[in-house]
């Protein structure tokens, strides 16, 4: 009886010792990070970014897997039902909840850190009559409905990002959408929408140029990439802001040392000037947060844009 309790009791230590062993292992093949969206976009070049300097740092090679398709949701959805051993990672933005029937929650996933941000900035072609935040306000007010602005669809956040301010600033205007950032940078430098939200990163080099003229950025601070823009608060309208995060996350029960080994390489990353500029270059600014930071961040803007489809009746599919 006695040896047998022994070599229960040894079982359950051992049995207790096998996350651990696992954890201290890590990685030991390598890795795949989901991009639920197509290649070449914004989030697949800092994901690819990512994932080359975080292959070194780790030991091991992390695979990028495009798997792109309904509003993201697709490849998320897959991440999601991923085993919880820290070999399948996925990229998520701000927003990846909104859609409804997604078939995952927040819950389901284990934020591991972001890795840049980008705010929604209010862009404009050169012709139009307006020069600040200030200014674009009055002219919608003045012909509601009138002025136009172009978007990627919902659930993206350059589309709440106009509902907001359309809240905020009581005026009225079109919304007219676009299948992505790329087709709506076109038409705004062609000049056949005449106002967009928009993130930087495709427009930025049509900005320098002068072809776009950036009116504000959605944020609480100036983006490193647009320094001369003010926020929206510096404009006049405090409050609107709407920042995209990018960052990395893998499925809920993922072992928690494995979330912070990753974390902790994510951060020193993009510590380093070289990563850092390459960010900014690419029109976003840096933004390293810990796993409890990033975990925090999803809960905040998740509930706040929930509440203002709530709010405007909004029906995201």
């Amino acid at each position: 009886m006695r040896n047998a309790r022994f070599v229960t009791a040894t079982l359950f230590a051992l049995l207790l010792l096998v996350p651990a062993a696992r954890s201290d292992d890590y990685p030991s093949h390598p890795i795949t990070l989901i991009v639920p969206y197509p290649p070449g976009g914004g989030v697949d070049t800092i994901a690819r970014v990512m994932s080359a300097k975080l292959s070194v740092a780790l030991g091991q090679q992390i695979v990028i897997e495009n798997r792109p398709g309904a509003g993201a949701v697709i490849g998320t959805r897959a991440a999601a039902k991923a085993p919880v051993d820290g070999y399948t990672l996925v990229m998520l933005a701000t927003g990846f909840t909104l859609p409804a029937n997604t078939g995952y929650e927040a819950k389901d996933f284990a934020p591991i850190g972001t890795i840049s941000s980008t705010p929604i900035v209010v862009m404009a072609h050169p012709s139009l009559p307006a020069n600040s935040l200030a200014d674009l306000i009055a002219l919608a007010k003045k012909d509601p409905g009138k002025l136009s602005a172009g978007t990627p669809p919902p659930p993206t956040l350059n589309y709440f990002a106009i509902e907001l301010m359309k809240a905020m600033a009581g005026i009225d205007l079109t919304i007219v959408t676009y299948k992505g950032t790329g087709p709506l940078t076109n038409d705004l430098v062609g000049g056949h929408v005449p106002l967009a939200f928009n993130t930087t990163a495709p427009a930025l080099s049509n900005i320098q140029a002068g072809k776009i003229r950036a009116i504000a950025v959605a944020a609480p601070k100036r983006s490193a990439a647009l320094p001369d823009v003010p926020t929206a608060a510096e404009a006049g309208l405090p409050g609107f802001e709407a920042v995209l995060y990018y960052g990395i996350a893998a499925p809920a029960g993922t072992p928690q040392p494995i979330i912070e080994r990753i974390s902790k390489e994510m951060r020193a990353i993009i510590g380093t000037e070289e990563i850092s500029k390459r960010i900014v270059s690419d029109g976003g600014d840096p933004a390293p947060m810990t796993s409890e930071e990033y975990a925090a961040m999803i809960e905040r803007d998740e509930a706040k844009w929930a509440e203002l489809i709530k709010k405007l009746g909004l029906v995201i599919n």
